[in-house]
């Protein structure tokens, strides 16, 4: 083999490394964002697991759906206090969801139907809430995420225990 030969080998080889080394990048960030994924989702469920959530959930829920402004503040400043609590929760997590972070998928999987549910006992205070402080974007998040999940029709959807009452767990 000549040196010219060698030469024209070299750059080959370099060159399939280079391609070697962006595919193996690509394929790492790729992991990465499944990896961030998967984390943001172990998050989502460890923010619902806390007194404070729990709490705040049992008193929203007493409220009738599509409750008044005034059946919520009747509840004392407690029960605003659970609106608010409520409200800042899923204001967090629309705007991860909007942001690409956590799936909406996920999401409405996880926690859409609860969040229907609370959006409906707080709508009209919230509402209030916007009108009277000039605060059109409170709780904008969290009735963003309700619509795109409302809109994706989970409220139709059967409940888990019935939709995959078949299902066996992957071979591990």
């Amino acid at each position: 083999m000549d040196l010219q030969t060698l030469a024209n080998l070299a750059q080959v080889v370099s060159a399939l490394a280079v391609v070697a080394a962006v595919v193996f990048g690509l394929v790492q960030i790729r992991q990465f964002r499944l990896q961030r994924r998967d984390t943001a989702g172990v998050e989502l469920v460890r923010s619902f697991l806390d007194a404070q959530f729990t709490q705040s959930y049992r008193l929203i829920t007493s409220l009738p759906a599509d409750a008044s402004a005034e059946q919520l503040r009747a509840g004392d400043v407690a029960m605003e206090d659970a609106a608010l609590i409520i409200g800042m929760r899923y204001e967090a997590i629309g705007l991860l969801v909007y942001r690409g972070i956590l799936p909406l998928s996920l999401v409405s999987k996880l926690i859409g139907g609860v969040g229907i549910d609370l959006w409906s006992r707080i709508r009209a205070w919230a509402a209030g809430r916007r009108e009277k402080q000039s605060r059109e974007h409170f709780l904008e998040w969290f009735q963003w995420l309700v619509e795109q999940v409302e809109r994706r029709g989970r409220s139709t959807e059967p409940p888990a225990y019935l939709e995959h009452r078949g299902w066996n767990p992957p071979a591990e």
